[in-house]
């Protein structure tokens, strides 16, 4: 099985408005229709929240922040699923009944598998006894 990431590019609103409940609603009904293939996502709060990082100079540069989102576009990212499809096709079908994709946009990538070490820490249960 792939990972795929889905991100999902849609008019710019605020979901936590009343006015979206029906929105929402097919949301949640995707989640229940595709909940096979669905390991995580999220929806993102609407973009004049964001907070956009550079360093400039590279690695250990001066960190530049600037309020708001990193390009001014009709459509925004505003939210994501991670998928876990046998191929390609699958995803595109997946893709196809996110409700972002009816009125806006779904990219879907495959994700590259990464290994995090977790760093493990001594309690004073553990520390000799």
């Amino acid at each position: 099985m792939t990972s795929y990431v889905a991100l999902i590019y849609s008019p710019d609103i605020d979901w936590s408005q009343p006015e979206f409940a029906d929105g929402m609603a097919e949301y949640q009904k995707f989640g229940e229709d595709a909940a096979s293939v669905i390991r995580g996502g999220a929806a993102l709060h609407h973009t004049p929240t964001a907070t956009t990082v550079r360093v400039t100079g590279g690695k250990g540069g001066d960190v530049v922040l600037s309020d708001g989102p990193y390009a001014e576009t009709k459509e925004a990212l505003t939210g994501f699923y991670l998928l876990e499809c046998t191929d390609l096709d699958e995803a595109i079908k997946v893709a196809s009944m996110i409700p972002g994709a009816w009125n806006g946009a779904v990219e879907i990538r495959p994700a590259l598998p990464m290994t995090v070490k977790v760093p493990t820490f001594k309690t004073r249960d553990t520390v000799s006894q």
